[in-house]
């Protein structure tokens, strides 16, 4: 696959994957970083007006990796339930030497050159292969990054099997307070779903711009204000794919104004508690008792992650349960009419180049995956510290690789 081209309304935005390439440093806080050197000097009182956070967590998360960023930030817990659900442990072997940039190499030192601090392999259910980087265990809770996009479509398939939303729903009628009707309006839920919204938010990576696109919604501390101001369109609604953290915000918006509740008690009630969660979920928030970054900033367990996708393996049910309604696993199965900056979308779910209709994935940048291939019954997670090169298909071909030797081992 050829990568797409910088796009008009980005114009510092070459492709590498489907993330915009890094102009410098290895972490997406050095969005942050950036900001110390004008906004560090911003002191106590300038980064208050310019609602962003303290210098003291700016000057943090320009140095820390991108896995310790959690707990910089306020949140709210993602409550488990009192009992997790068994996730059998059977280790068993999986495809040693794998496919890597036109070689084969040992998996380690894939794991090793993409900074990977957990890696697990699940097959029909049981987990046979467990990773985790020194100093983090089965208890250490990894950011998502936008692998929380995905969780957040599997609330909204929910909320519309129960009639609480529809994809034809339009945001201005959900979101009233955001004011441009003219703008939102001829936004609808399908769009945000699909990243086909138009909205003029440029998904920025850019350390010379902390403030702007998705680094300053990253950053803000109103992140419903952020998305009223920034109410312009680029495309109109549906006519293309564009990958904007921005829409799925918006749909977080939207689940909590219809439920009435935040969003990380959302998923507790509707997923984290019943698939059988094994351990408390965080999810940051913009400012103390504000709203979720919906479109980032879930912090699990590896191993729950691995339930996450287990759950989409197995239709939306997990131990005979029915958590999201078939329909909607279907849904995100079935590539959107547009893709989005080159690949195959849907509801906020890639399709990568090189898979097959049951194969689809979660991702995160820094390297962030729930990979999941329904023919073969597997499940692989990968979090990491990768930083500016994601090498995306690479990764995605190694775990295709793995499922496929998992499902021919099956016939030996």
């Amino acid at each position: 696959m050829t990568a797409p081209s910088a796009l008009p309304d980005d114009p510092v935005r070459p492709r590498r994957g489907r993330h915009a390439r890094r102009l410098s440093g290895r972490r997406w806080a050095a969005i942050a970083a950036a900001g110390t050197a004008a906004i560090a000097g911003c002191a106590w009182a300038a980064c208050a007006l310019l609602n962003v956070p303290n210098p003291v967590t700016l000057a943090a998360l320009a140095v820390i990796e991108p896995s310790s960023v959690g707990p910089w930030f306020p949140s709210r817990a993602v409550k488990a339930p009192d009992q997790a659900r068994d996730l059998p442990y059977r280790p068993g072997p999986i495809l040693d030497r794998v496919p890597w940039k036109g070689r084969t190499v040992p998996l380690m030192d894939v794991l090793a050159a993409t900074h990977t601090n957990a890696f697990l392999v699940v097959h029909d259910g049981v987990l046979l292969h467990e990773w985790q980087r020194p100093g983090t265990g089965p208890a250490t809770l990894f950011p998502s990054w936008s692998v929380a996009k995905s969780i957040v479509s599997l609330l909204v398939g929910a909320a519309v099997a129960r009639g609480q939303l529809a994809e034809t729903d339009r945001v201005s009628a959900l979101l009233p307070e955001l004011k441009n009707a003219a703008v939102f309006g001829q936004i609808t839920v399908r769009n945000l779903l699909d990243m086909a919204s138009g909205i003029a938010v440029p998904e920025n990576y850019d350390p010379r711009r902390p403030l702007t696109g998705t680094a300053g919604m990253y950053l803000t501390r109103d992140i419903a204000g952020f998305v009223r101001d920034h109410a312009h369109l680029a495309f109109k609604p549906g006519s293309q794919g564009r990958y904007r953290s921005i829409d799925t915000e918006l749909l977080g918006l939207i689940l909590a104004r219809t439920e009435g509740k935040p969003l990380a008690d959302i998923l507790s009630e509707r997923i984290w508690k019943p698939m059988g969660a094994q351990a408390d979920a965080t999810w940051n928030l913009d400012r103390p008792g504000g709203a979720e970054k919906a479109f980032c900033c879930i912090n699990a367990t590896a191993r729950d992650f691995a339930r996450l996708g287990l759950l989409v393996a197995d239709q939306g049910r997990a131990g005979g349960t029915r958590i999201i309604p078939a329909r909607w696993i279907e849904r995100i199965m079935t590539p959107a009419k547009r893709a989005v900056d080159g690949w195959p979308y849907s509801a906020q779910w890639w399709h990568a180049p090189g898979g097959d209709d049951d194969d689809i994935s979660a991702i995160g940048v820094y390297g962030q995956y729930v990979y999941i291939n329904r023919r073969t019954g597997t499940v692989i997670v990968k979090l990491s510290d990768h930083g500016a090169e994601e090498d995306e298909i690479d990764t995605l071909a190694v775990m295709q690789a793995i499922a496929a030797d998992l499902a021919a081992g099956q016939g030996r």
